[in-house]
């Protein structure tokens, strides 16, 4: 039975009043099948209630920020305690300096630690300092990956202006000759070498970083002086404790850092060799709440369970029954289902689905199902999840794999994602 979701439908409205176009950004309204919901009331472990008080199994992990689990008691704790003492002050307090040793003690690549609230804040400084190292503009950058929503990289070009995105040069991922090709545009003019840890671009399968072209990354940087920038916001932690790149043997002199490292918590990080430290020292950036002290104590404690714990090799081990277990059922059901990416962060998509129809009636059957899954974006896997959650996942992927096929899958709106194809 199609649920009414009928607070969330009364939320929507009330949205429509206040809210330009009811939503915005990841969530605006239209990018997800029309039965999922937009509001959500609390989340604990792997999972979420939504405004209607529907319990979903969370493969999202509000995007990637819930690593230990919503609400981690040994992370709210801190955050709680600090929050009593004292948070947004006049100026940091000493679990500032504690973060940056911690952080840079984890991170193979890193002198020192700046703090920040957002992704988009963390990629923007590495550009800044990276500008004011080299003294030279030109960022070279994979085409389709996301680096953040500022002007300079936001994948969406209503209110961007052509010099918003000046002295940008792009290649394709883990292709040598095009990277040589984009650094060899920029002259002697080459600032940095932005680099994702995998090719994550939405609607299209993930890869995984060649060793050859990190290398070769990393040699173009230092042969033209430039820095090598890794932008971990998405993939920090979950691939590796140290920064992501450490599994094919390359260190940046930057990476950027958000998301999951304080569990949900906002709070983000540039992380630097001691060679961009002057640059980094001169540069101005602020916020007001950057030296928030709360969502630090939460950051502590969630990088000492991530030393601590094997956190990491337990979502691998789901992560594959999980692919193991969809690979067998979509086979069984004659689809063919496309799992990319490291198992901790899947991405599924269908065969000869060039408009997400199958995607989008697969995904809202498995919703339909107690399960949240994306139908073109990749998604998390966190550590409060068990075999448990697994096993009722695959179950419901086996209905839903039945739905599909005795359905005759709507649209998806194409037209409401054409500019993050863009």
């Amino acid at each position: 039975m199609t649920r009414t979701n009928s607070v969330d439908r009364a939320l929507r409205e009330r949205a429509e009043a206040v809210i330009p176009g009811g939503m915005y950004g990841h969530q605006a309204v239209g990018l997800l099948p029309e039965d999922y919901p937009q509001f959500f009331s609390r989340g604990e472990g792997a999972r979420l209630w939504d405004a209607d008080g529907r319990e979903l199994l969370d493969f999202m992990c509000a995007y990637g920020p819930n690593l230990f689990g919503y609400g981690n008691p040994e992370i709210n704790a801190a955050y709680v305690r600090q929050m009593e003492i004292g948070d947004t002050l006049t100026g940091p307090t000493a679990l500032m300096v504690e973060l940056a040793e911690a952080f840079t003690g984890m991170v193979g690549h890193a002198d020192w630690a700046m703090f920040c609230k957002n992704g988009t804040d963390a990629t923007s400084m590495a550009m800044v300092t990276a500008r004011a190292h080299t003294r030279k503009k030109t960022i070279v950058m994979a085409k389709g990956a996301y680096h953040g929503a500022a002007p300079w990289c936001t994948p969406r070009r209503v209110g961007i202006t052509p010099e918003d995105k000046a002295n940008q040069i792009f290649c394709d991922y883990n292709d040598v000759a095009s990277l040589e090709a984009a650094v060899a545009a920029a002259g002697d003019d080459l600032a940095a070498i932005f680099a994702a840890p995998l090719k994550h671009d939405t609607f299209i399968d993930q890869v995984l970083p060649d060793p050859e072209y990190a290398n070769r990354a990393r040699a173009l940087a230092d042969e033209s002086g430039a820095l090598l920038v890794v932008d971990d916001v998405r993939a920090g932690l979950r691939i590796a404790r140290d920064c992501s790149w450490s599994t094919v043997g390359v260190e940046p002199d930057l990476s950027t850092w958000g998301k999951c490292f304080a569990n949900g918590h906002a709070i983000s990080a540039l992380l630097g060799n001691n060679k961009a430290r002057n640059a980094a020292a001169h540069i101005f950036v602020t916020g007001s709440f950057w030296y928030q002290a709360a969502p630090m104590a939460a950051a502590l404690t969630t990088l000492k369970l991530v030393r601590e714990s094997d956190y990491l090799e337990r979502i691998d081990v789901l992560g594959l029954r999980l692919r193991d277990g969809l690979a067998e059922r979509a086979s069984a059901a004659g689809f063919g289902l496309r799992q990319t990416g490291p198992v901790t962060m899947p991405l599924f998509l269908f065969d000869d689905d060039p408009d997400l129809r199958k995607g989008y009636c697969w995904s809202s059957a498995m919703l339909e199902r107690g399960v949240y899954v994306h139908p073109f974006h990749n998604m998390f896997l966190c550590a409060a999840m068990t075999e448990a959650d697994i096993d009722l996942a695959l179950d419901a992927a086996e209905g839903a794999f039945k739905v599909l096929q005795g359905a005759a899958p709507t649209l998806a709106p194409i037209e409401k994602l054409a500019f993050l194809l863009a």
